[in-house]
């Protein structure tokens, strides 16, 4: 687990555009966190790092938007799905294939993820903008760039 803070909006925008910078196609990052905690602005950052120009916007009524940049970048929110099952209906093993995945609210569905996934948890810091990240690699694809991760992370690492 990678602990680190941001605070402001632009740091965590920038804190996400470090973790695409270690990001492969067929990544999936599992973003949880409060309303309002920045898991929007993570995914502005992530995806400007790669080359996305279009706005970035939360997809919790279209569910998923698709950007296209260096790398293509799907971006969901199932916070309104009620079970696990839902994600087939967006077609998530093709969406895989084709780029790099963050779900906002992917707790809710992560036993559809795989084994394989990233999750960043947003947790608000004693600060009006300050944020607390948890993130956490699961299975083999992560484990192999977990020091990559931290070297990337390591203007936000805290200690705890």
């Amino acid at each position: 687990m990678i602990a680190c803070v941001t605070s402001s909006v632009d740091e965590t925008r920038a804190l996400g555009g470090a973790v695409a910078e270690v990001a492969d196609v067929g990544d999936v990052l599992v973003l949880v966190g409060d309303l309002g905690a920045g898991k929007t602005a993570f995914v502005q950052g992530f995806a400007a790092a790669l080359g996305v120009t279009a706005p970035v916007t939360s997809p919790t009524f279209t569910l998923a938007n698709r950007y296209e940049g260096t790398m293509v970048v799907n971006h969901l929110d199932v916070y309104r799905f009620d079970c696990p099952e839902e994600v087939y209906d967006l077609a998530l093993p093709e969406l895989l294939d084709d780029g790099v995945t963050l779900v906002e609210w992917g707790e809710t569905i992560s036993a559809a993820l795989g084994a394989d996934y990233l999750s960043v948890t947003i947790r608000f810091g004693s600060g009006d903008n300050d944020r607390r990240f948890a993130l956490h690699g699961h299975g083999e694809r992560w484990q192999h760039r977990a020091d990559r991760l931290r070297t990337a992370l390591k203007p936000w690492i805290s200690p705890c």
